[in-house]
């Protein structure tokens, strides 16, 4: 797939996700212009600040999960990433968040593994549920584990397939762009990508980075 074709898909997905809160900024100035009541205008305006934080903090996640974020160092502070997914998963109370990533950098390319599967991984959980993060270093490479526990999950099968690389490059759809991204720096990287489903409520994704 040529770069500017993946670039395209990644936009879809940012415009696809951003679509949602910044609706909802727009919706609510139109409502606080019209709204002479007091305590509509304070909802309103609380509506609004909560629209600009979503916003906020998926442009944040999306920075570091695709873009360019971190500087131009080798290695990431893993502090950034937990940030990152906290503002995304952790501020409404739906998906409860463990973090289990001891070491305090990472390459870029691995920091885009894990919020690229974390992402996929909280988008399964679709009544909520757990999401914990784990990476840990041996022998100077990586393993990265990402868990989601939760009453409903629901992995589209061509996210599957685009994880284990089963999908044609040029049918990759935008829902997609993420598992793909996986695939193309893990397979770069010499390295793999499991998944696993099981009918308790359990979806697990695991990339092995080699050194």
């Amino acid at each position: 797939m040529k770069s500017y074709e993946f670039a395209s898909l990644l936009c879809s997905r940012l415009c696809h996700d951003l679509l949602s809160p910044v609706g909802a900024l727009n919706n609510g100035i139109e409502l606080l212009g019209d709204e002479q009541d007091p305590e509509m205008r304070a909802r309103c305006l609380e509506l609004l600040g909560e629209s600009a934080r979503a916003s906020a903090n998926k442009l944040k996640f999306f920075r570091l999960a695709f873009g360019a974020a971190g500087g131009f160092a080798d290695e990431v502070d893993t502090r950034e990433a937990r940030v990152a997914i906290e503002g995304l998963f952790g501020g409404d109370g739906r998906i409860q968040l463990s973090w289990m990533v001891d070491e305090p950098t990472m390459s870029k390319s691995a920091l885009k593994v894990l919020l690229n599967l974390v992402l996929l991984a909280g988008d399964a959980l679709v009544r909520g549920g757990r999401l914990d993060v784990g990476a840990e270093k041996h022998d100077g490479g990586l393993d990265i584990v990402v868990r989601a526990e939760g009453s409903r999950i629901v992995l589209d099968p061509e996210l599957k397939k685009a994880l284990a690389g089963d999908s044609a490059e040029d049918q990759i759809a935008p829902r997609a762009a993420a598992a793909w991204l996986v695939h193309c720096l893990v397979a770069d990287g010499g390295g793999e990508v499991q998944v696993m489903e099981s009918e308790e409520g359990i979806l697990l994704f695991g990339a092995t980075l080699p050194a």
